[in-house]
């Protein structure tokens, strides 16, 4: 599997900069993409498994590809944090894409955010995975800024560079992989990094337009579906208990759970 382009690099921590965008040559390589894991770290060493099992008959070096949202409303944000940054299964290449959960957190850690617009989409059980109370730090510290310098730092220097470094597309082929969609009959070149984390009704609403297939998450579905151009591997792991894949292989798809 041979990376063709990088088509954008990482900018300044001051402010957030365009992320990387990868493109990919896959070749025969079989990919795995992996939906919202939300801190449910069980599920993902479960689907791990299932994925090694499942590839074990494939020839060659396989592909990972997870589509974002590692932190938040699940228990174990930060051990989730620990296993995507070591090694992959072996056999394994492993992409990390970037989720708004993710930049959330990034960007309260480098101080463009508040925590309280954090602790709003799901933070308290991310601080509590790192030993962090929150509440308990607020009547220890007299003021904001304390709080929040206790709070980073309590968070791993690996965790932040992880965040920083995570790429917000993948290019390969006829597949697009991307936390939350593309806004259709806009070229990829021009499509904002708001959107492809945060966009819901105008990709679902347009997906006629699509000329690729976009796998994607972003969107809790009860199991993993393709419509049209458009396949969602979020099935709400933090409440369903259920982590979906895709494989694609050979221009053929089969969904796997934990």
């Amino acid at each position: 599997m041979k990376t063709v382009a990088r088509l954008f690099g990482r900018g300044r921590r001051a402010a957030r900069e365009p992320r990387p965008r990868l493109r990919l040559d896959p070749g025969d390589t079989p990919i795995y993409a992996i939906g919202d894991v939300h801190g449910c770290l069980d599920e993902l060493r479960a689907l791990e498994r299932h994925i090694e099992e499942d590839a074990s008959a494939l020839p060659g070096r396989k592909l990972i590809v997870m589509l974002g949202d590692y932190v938040d409303r699940g228990p174990s944000s930060a051990q989730v944090l620990d296993h995507l940054i070591a090694p992959a299964p072996a056999g394994f290449e492993r992409i990390c894409l970037a989720g708004n959960h993710d930049l959330a957190m990034l960007d309260y850690l480098e101080g463009r955010a508040g925590l309280r617009s954090w602790l709003a989409i799901g933070a308290e059980p991310t601080l509590f995975s790192y030993g962090i109370d929150h509440n308990r730090l607020r009547d220890l510290h007299r003021g904001a800024g304390q709080l929040d310098d206790a709070i980073r730092d309590a968070i791993p220097p690996a965790h932040r560079d992880f965040l920083c470094s995570l790429p917000i597309l993948v290019e390969a082929d006829r597949y697009l992989f991307v936390h939350a969609g593309i806004r259709p009959g806009v070229e990829l070149a021009k499509q904002s990094d708001h959107d492809l984390v945060f966009i819901r009704s105008d990709f679902f609403d347009h997906a006629d337009l699509l000329t690729r297939y976009v796998v994607h998450g972003h969107t809790p579905v009860e199991e993993a579906k393709r419509e049209g151009m458009r396949v969602n591997i979020d099935t709400g792991a933090f409440f369903s208990g259920r982590l979906s894949a895709l494989r694609i292989w050979r221009g053929k798809g089969r969904y796997l759970t934990n």
